[in-house]
């Protein structure tokens, strides 16, 4: 018998995984995750002239640029999109407090260094799938992916693949524009490895939550971010 999983919870858990998965990630420099390597990258550049901006400001903005690009492709603008900016600014305040804690973390060497990347990879997963359950909008990149594949009718996990090659290469033409051409940083042979993983990590996780929970709404809300 499967145990219920109320959707707000697994809204929240799924932030705190996220935010955690990624600061993980950060500390390991084999590159960030290609989904958020674009605003790493941003937040490198800018926060080198503007000591106070930090990662999770360069998340909420980037992420506003991306939800303004999906209502250009549909083509329209819901009102849920505002709630996923909130989601964004709520996860880029988490992932400032996470980047601190994780710094703790002691040991600099290939050991723990792995340890963190791994880790952090697979709590990201973890944190991506859960969001996908929930009727609260999730942060402007899950988005995405949610809204084009149900637009076009195409399979979530392999939209993702797509969406998450596509932020790599993008990232990718960010460390040459801002490091210099042969100076890479952010985008590391992790980021590589994690395009190619992550939508199918993200898959096994969503059938093993599909398995073990029935997911279900605890509060009446859903109609109002719709």
């Amino acid at each position: 018998m499967k145990r219920k999983f109320y959707t707000e919870a697994a809204y929240g858990i799924g932030i705190l995984a996220l935010a955690l998965g990624t600061a993980l990630m950060e500390r390991a420099d084999f590159g960030m995750s290609m989904v958020v390597a674009p605003a790493y990258l941003i937040y490198l550049k800018v926060s080198s002239y503007l000591d106070w901006f930090s990662f999770g400001m360069a998340e909420y903005c980037f992420q506003a640029f991306l939800i303004i690009v999906l209502s250009i492709v549909l083509r329209k603008f819901k009102q849920k999109y505002l709630f996923s900016f909130l989601t964004a600014f709520i996860y880029g305040n988490v992932l400032d407090i996470m980047m601190k804690a994780v710094n703790l973390i002691p040991g600099t060497g290939i050991i723990e260094r792995t340890a963190c990347y791994c880790i952090g990879l697979f709590v990201c997963a973890i944190g991506v799938s859960l969001l996908f359950t929930t009727y609260i909008p999730p942060e402007a990149y899950e988005l995405f992916v949610k809204e084009i594949s149900a637009a076009f009718n195409l399979d979530i996990s392999r939209t993702k693949t797509i969406y998450d090659c596509c932020s790599c290469i993008i990232a990718i033409a960010l460390s040459f524009a801002f490091m210099g051409f042969g100076h890479f940083e952010g985008v590391k042979a992790g980021t590589v490895f994690c395009a190619l993983v992550n939508g199918w990590t993200i898959g096994q996780c969503s059938k093993w939550f599909e398995k073990h929970f029935a997911f279900a709404d605890r509060f009446a809300f859903r109609n109002s971010f719709n």
